[in-house]
């Protein structure tokens, strides 16, 4: 298959080299400095064409060599590979080859061991001559692109029918203008005389075609031809009197002009000829371009062209030429939009838009009349190169004409808009569905088309999003009614342009006057609705129905996956508008702007506008409901993040919750919270909303030490031990009420309601175990760094505010760790090691020796510096018979209990103490501090080898009784 589409390329590519060949020919040739510009221009594309169409010839020449080449060495080769043993065929007429589609695999991608596609006939492989006469047959028909399709015209013109006959023509009439322009640079003869030889020369073409015609109808093309060109000659005799001369008075010259039009037109109307009035008018549009000096009068120039579209109209109320209509909207916007480029001035616009508004009033009726008089076909009644062109071109002429007059392109926008929305309405109430519906259709999407590009003439962007939002869904609704995919897909293209028109805003510091009622919100505001609404539609998308086109189904498939993004874009924009107006700026008296809300406030608002948001969207999620939306119950998934967020910024600026309305703020979102978690923690996913379960105890603990803050703060306490422990407390107090006994018992009334019916293991181990650690670490820090300050109180020892907090921070530690070991929970097995104790021991010992840090501190004056307080002997001295005093409870505890590990413990801190007593108590040469740490030391360790000895090692045996005994 590949020789054949090579042979296809060659095809498609043949007509542009005539073409380019053409056009760089006569560029070179108007160069060329031995002839005049039309001369050589001509000459230059004729020249060139030839030369594309002889490189033409010599590819092609090559192309089929090559295939026929390469079709012969395959024909071999499959000849070999095909030979299957079946008895010869009869001598009956060979089945036809069936068609081969260019989606189907090469003949050589095959297995040897395939077999041939017929069973009673196995045509032999075809001769290399035959396989290329066959591959017209076996290559579908490629589309070509425009320009291939205007030089194909062109060329079927010229070579159908008697070619020698239309090139003469051709060339006849442009000698003749030629002629006309070197008489007249020239002055070679009188005016009137170089006329009156021009009109004669037309007359007497249009007389001979006329008699050729009733004598040999044979040669009717050749008659219609001559014609034509004599009909082209008399429009520029007429003009030329007119425009250069001035022989002719306005009126005269364009009743003349008229009779000619007329004529012309009576006469290929009597003959039925298109082609006649086609050239003929071609001539008459033709006519003021070649005899042109630039020093016309437009008015003139837009008279005769509206004068010859008359004449176009009423031949579309007669005959469906087509052609004809293309030829007189073509010819005349394109000479306008010329005109205008090169010579529009605002002072004439008076004399310029009465005749555009009578340009687009006539084709729109020709038009209409090819559509709607002559019973043709519905897609071939419809031109689309003229519904959809005229209105593009006229209000692109429009546009131009009043750039200098406010709003006036808006208003012609809108008024097109409407016209054609009205067009549209009458289209639909026609008797004729077929030609009435494809009509109502391209009117209505032009109307709305028009109608949406007037906003953005007229209004901001913002404004524009707002319009064009509302209408992008409107559009989707209407082509999900009517099941129309391209509809919908514009309302989808119009919801993006309307978001990139309103981002586009946004370049500029945004301030409104009033709240709500500003472009800024309301833009916002139809984008998610828009957005929101298309999201709900798009969920009843079914997958593309039987028949449709490949688009269709594709665009279809998108659609089901369509839904949630549209949700989010949706709920984003809400979430936007609600951002901006809580953000909104004014203008002060001295022209400064400055934002309406505080910061504290606009952040809480901004809290609030996402839960409740997320509180009312989650309702379309429920089960219960008819058609759930689960996607309406995702923006709750981040609705504690957020809140999380909030209240870690309050924490970092210092910011109370009770702060700019935080006090009614954080309540209602707390409660909306609640409630929706209520209603989604036992849909998907389960996983997450564990999480969030935890994480709301989390958030428990910022708020409650943001209050603590805030209370500082109300009583001037910055600066002491209240300040020092205020996160600390907020995570025992949390801590604390989890270590409720009933909430560790399984049959408890707690266990059995929400949320512990089903999120216990959330609460009680997973949200517990971060506070536990923040609570160890905390006491740890608290401990070591707080002074104690407890202004306005006095200090007093175990009794401030630093060893109150670190006591009940351990005390809790161990209350919630005694309570997660008897619980039925599922912790890790570790949680019951022993080793624990051991660490709370050790956290509780490090608090002590605090606790005299603190009071050595305060009551002898040593400043609260590490160095310091270690460097003193005072210290040093109350820490070895403090450690005393701690190894002799533990040591009284161990015999009394039999416990000997912990007996052992208590020994080896009354070792590390004697060790401390010699290797820096003893350095204090004559300080009372050594006697009095040496005499204390010592006699305890007296009262401990008589009260405490060490008790007995368990013995195996009783080891083994005391295990049968259990």
């Amino acid at each position: 298959m590949w020789p054949v589409r090579a042979m296809d390329r060659f095809n498609q590519g043949e007509q542009r080299m005539v073409m380019w060949g053409a056009i760089w020919g006569a560029i070179l040739g108007y160069f060329a400095n031995r002839h005049d510009d039309g001369f050589g221009l001509i000459l230059g594309a004729l020249l060139g064409a030839f030369a594309g169409r002889t490189l033409r010839n010599a590819v092609r020449a090559e192309a089929r060599a090559e295939t026929l080449k390469t079709l012969a060495e395959r024909a071999a080769t499959t000849s070999v590979s095909h030979v299957v043993p079946v008895s010869p065929p009869p001598v009956a007429a060979a089945a036809p080859r069936p068609a081969v589609s260019e989606h189907e695999p090469e003949p050589e991608a095959r297995p040897d061991t395939s077999q041939p596609d017929f069973t009673d006939t196995v045509p032999a492989p075809l001769p290399a001559r035959e396989a290329v006469q066959d591959m017209p047959a076996l290559a579908p028909t490629a589309q070509p692109d425009w320009a291939s399709h205007i030089v194909g015209q062109a060329r079927d013109w010229l070579l159908g029918g008697n070619t020698i006959v239309r090139m003469g023509v051709l060339v006849l009439f442009v000698g003749l203008a030629f002629l006309a322009k070197y008489a007249i640079d020239n002055a070679m003869l009188p005016p009137e005389l170089r006329l009156a030889a021009i009109g004669m020369a037309g007359i007497a073409l249009f007389v001979f075609g006329w008699r050729l015609h009733g004598r040999q109808p044979e040669r009717t093309g050749y008659a219609l031809t001559l014609q034509g060109a004599g009909v082209g000659v008399l429009y520029l005799t007429v003009f030329a009197a007119f425009r250069l001369y001035q022989f002719l008075p306005a009126g005269a010259a364009f009743v003349v002009l008229g009779l000619v039009c007329a004529f012309s037109t009576a006469i290929a109307l009597l003959q039925n000829a298109m082609p006649m009035a086609f050239i003929g008018f071609a001539g008459a549009f033709a006519a003021p371009i070649l005899v042109s000096t630039g020093q016309g009068d437009h008015v003139g120039l837009f008279s005769y062209y509206l004068l010859l579209g008359v004449a176009i109209t009423a031949v579309a109320w007669m005959r469906a030429w087509r052609a004809l209509n293309l030829l007189g909207f073509l010819a005349t916007f394109g000479v306008a939009t010329l005109w205008g480029v090169l010579k529009y001035q605002p002072e004439h616009l008076a004399t310029t838009e009465p005749f555009l508004l009578a340009f687009f009033a006539l084709y729109l009726l020709a038009s209409l009349l090819y559509a709607t008089r002559h019973g043709l076909e519905p897609r071939q009644a419809v031109d689309a190169t003229l519904i959809f062109g005229l209105p593009l071109a006229a209000f692109g002429l429009q546009v131009g004409l009043v750039r200098d007059v406010e709003y006036a392109s808006a208003f012609s926008s809108l008024a097109l808009g409407a016209l054609y929305l009205a067009l549209g309405w009458w289209a639909v109430k026609r008797r004729d569905a077929g030609v009435g519906q494809w009509l109502a259709e391209c009117f209505a999407a032009l109307g709305l088309g028009f109608v949406t590009l007037a906003v953005p003439l007229a209004l901001d962007e913002r404004w524009t999003s707002a319009v064009w939002a509302a209408e992008g869904a409107a559009v989707y609704w209407m082509g999900q009614r009517q099941g129309r995919w391209l509809a919908r897909l514009a309302g989808l293209v119009l919801q993006v342009l309307a978001a990139l028109s309103y981002l586009r805003s946004f370049d500029q510091v945004q301030t409104a006057l009033w709240p709500l009622a500003n472009p800024a919100f309301i833009g916002a505001l139809l984008l998610a609705a828009s957005a929101l609404a298309i999201a709900n539609w798009s969920r009843a998308a079914s997958a593309g129905r039987t028949g449709e086109s490949l688009f269709a189904q594709q665009f279809a498939a998108l659609e089901q996956g369509l839904s949630p993004v549209l949700f989010w874009v949706g709920f984003l924009w809400w979430q936007f508008a609600l951002g901006h107006e809580i953000g909104r700026k004014t203008f002060t008296p001295d022209g400064y702007w400055t934002p309406v809300l505080g910061h504290a406030l606009q952040s809480y608002l901004q809290m609030l506008a996402w839960v409740a948001s997320a509180w009312v969207a989650h309702r379309w999620a429920l089960p219960e409901r008819s058609r759930p939306w689960s996607v309406a119950a995702t923006p709750a998934w981040f609705s504690l993040p957020i809140m999380v967020v909030v209240a870690l910024q309050g924490v970092v600026e210092l910011r109370h919750v009770f702060e700019a309305w935080g006090f009614v703020v954080w309540p209602l979102v707390v409660v909306l919270h609640v409630f929706t978690l209520r209603r989604l923690d036992g849909m998907a996913p389960q996983g997450w909303w564990a999480w969030v379960h935890s994480g709301g105890v989390w958030l428990l603990v910022l708020l409650a030490g943001n209050l603590l803050v805030w209370g500082v703060q109300q009583a001037h306490l910055q600066g002491t031990a209240w300040a020092s422990v205020i996160f600390l407390v907020a995570s025992v107090l949390v801590l604390l009420a989890l270590t409720r006994r009933s909430l560790y018992e399984s049959d408890s009334a707690a266990r059995q309601r929400w949320p512990l019916d089903r999120f216990a293991q959330a609460y009680l181990w997973r949200a517990a175990v971060p506070l536990v650690l923040v609570v160890a670490l905390g006491a740890m820090l608290v401990a070591v760094h707080s002074n104690g300050h407890a202004q306005p109180l006095p200090y007093l020892p175990l009794l401030n505010p630093t060893d109150i907090c670190v006591a009940l921070a351990l005390g809790t530690l161990a209350l919630w760790w005694n309570r997660v070991r008897d619980s039925d929970l599922d912790v890790p097995q570790g949680i019951h090691n022993a080793r624990w104790a051991v660490v709370l021991s050790g956290m509780a010992f490090i608090a002590l020796n605090t606790v005299w840090l603190r009071a050595v501190h305060h009551y002898a004056d040593v400043p609260w510096v590490a160095h310091q307080l270690f460097a003193s002997f005072l210290v040093q001295a109350g820490y070895s018979i403090l450690w005393t005093l701690l190894a002799l409870g533990l040591m009284l505890f161990a015999h009394r209990r039999d416990a000997r590990p912990v007996w052992m413990g208590g020994a080896a801190l009354l070792g590390l103490t004697v060790a401390k007593l010699f290797l820096v108590d003893l350095s204090n040469r004559g300080g009372s501090e050594r006697i009095v740490a040496f005499i204390a030391v010592g006699a305890l360790m007296l009262v401990v080898g008589y009260f405490a000895p060490i008790p007995p090692a368990v013995q195996p045996e009783d080891t083994d009784m005391n295990e049968e005994a259990a």
